[in-house]
């Protein structure tokens, strides 16, 4: 894999490193497909007991590729359906990994970066991090991204964060629920530990199928939800907006809705 590492240990605790650090892990088609290998490879590997999802570089993860959003602009209605579904599919595939999913959280994380968390079992970060929703800036949404972040923070703490692109810190990512906790950047290796140590003593396959449970006791995020969000992404891909604001960024300029 060419943008992503993983490592694991003796006692089967994978890191599965993000490895795009000049472009700030930002995903990129190739990125997103590797991810879905990924998981499908850590999941079906008896050994791993534990994952722990991690980013090289100073961010997490800067949301998506906007080149590569912006081929997916230009690309015919198939491809655009295509990639929309790619990435839907590879955060389902991460949500629903048979193993426990321990988010390392460093640095920033915007847009897509967010959704990867949301699909983490506990993810605990650095104080000092930065966090936002921020495709509305750039005339998108948090489309495919979305069932997991309301399914993690609920829909009423979703909705302060998710349509006004308002960057927030790791104080209140904590209270949004998207965080577990924030610690010192310098003590951010030892609160990982902390939550892998637990899943040492316990039985693999309990683990799984008391993951399968939360899945189904929890908010459903079924085919027809991942089906509504593709359809929401294709939808401003396809509007006037996106476009704009992309255009905008590269353009280094304000899009027309900016004050």
């Amino acid at each position: 894999m060419e943008t992503l590492r993983i490592e694991t240990d003796a006692r089967g605790v994978a890191t599965l490193w993000l490895a795009r650090p000049d472009k700030h892990n930002a995903l990129s088609a190739q990125m997103i497909e590797e991810l879905t290998k990924a998981a499908a490879q850590l999941g079906a590997d008896a050994s791993v007991r534990a994952v722990v999802l991690a980013a090289m570089g100073k961010s997490f993860c800067a949301g998506g590729d906007l080149g590569w959003m912006q081929q997916q602009m230009a690309a015919d209605a198939d491809t655009r359906r295509a990639g929309a579904r790619a990435l839907a599919l590879m955060l389902n595939a991460l949500n629903e990994l048979p193993k426990p999913l321990i988010g390392r959280i460093h640095g920033n994380a915007f847009g897509g970066g967010v959704g990867m968390m949301s699909v983490c079992d506990v993810a605990v970060g650095a104080r000092g991090a930065k966090f936002g929703l921020t495709e509305t800036r750039l005339g998108l949404i948090p489309a495919t991204i979305g069932p997991y972040v309301v399914a993690r923070m609920g829909e009423d703490r979703a909705r302060r964060v998710f349509m006004s692109a308002r960057i927030f810190d790791a104080a209140e990512a904590e209270t949004l629920n998207l965080l577990a906790y924030a610690v010192d950047p310098e003590d951010l290796d030892a609160a990982v530990e902390d939550e892998i140590a637990p899943y040492l003593a316990t039985a693999p396959g309990a683990v799984a199928a008391a993951k399968r449970l939360t899945r189904a006791l929890g908010p459903r995020i079924d085919p027809a939800a991942i089906e509504l969000s593709i359809e929401a992404l294709i939808s401003v891909w396809e509007g006037d907006e996106a476009p704009e604001g992309i255009a905008a960024f590269f353009d280094k300029r304000k899009p027309r809705w900016q004050l």
